[in-house]
């Protein structure tokens, strides 16, 4: 009994200190499958293989309801501590490897996802490549902000230069 306590807390505490939760069923895959599964996930993500009643017990705890229905079959769930899009990546390339892994839902940012939905942030570009491209935007734009500061600034070397050649000219 006490381990069982144990095994929930712990559950609970991997709910509430993730950034996201995927929900998958493992029926069918070797341990060797698993062991790549978690450790193409290792940096981003703890992949878990759960009990199913102590899951829903924890996840309940931790204020997550829309597993109940979904926690059935073997259940293996990925708490996401680093990128979610890079994990919903991952288990998609794997399931188009191995068919056997089923991606049942998920929990992201206060909310339930559907299977389909953690298919939408797998085609999510990773944060990376959104920071790298918003990163390319702000220096476009100081670029551009640069320039305009420039134009008047050179206008007005221009125009002195032209009245000092002015000047000597009469001179």
């Amino acid at each position: 009994m006490a381990n069982k306590e144990a095994t929930v807390a712990e559950l609970t505490e991997k709910f509430e200190s993730s950034t996201a939760v995927l929900l998958t069923e493992y029926r069918g895959l070797t341990v060797a499958q698993l062991k790549k599964l978690r450790t193409s996930i290792s940096e981003d993500a703890t992949y878990a293989v759960v009990k199913n009643t102590l899951t829903k017990i924890a996840a309940n705890k931790a204020g997550i309801t829309s597993f109940d229905e979904e926690l059935v079959g073997p259940s293996a769930i990925a708490f996401v501590h680093g990128d979610p899009v890079a994990v919903a990546k991952t288990l998609r390339a794997f399931t188009k490897a191995n068919p056997l892994l089923v991606v049942k839902g998920g929990y992201f940012d206060g909310n339930p996802l559907t299977a389909a939905e953690v298919g939408k942030l797998a085609d999510l570009e990773s944060r990376e490549v959104l920071l790298a491209k918003l990163a390319g935007a702000f220096k476009a734009s100081l670029f551009g902000a640069a320039f305009l500061f420039q134009a008047p600034l050179s206008k007005a070397v221009r125009t002195v230069d032209a009245l000092r050649e002015k000047q000597e000219s009469a001179n």
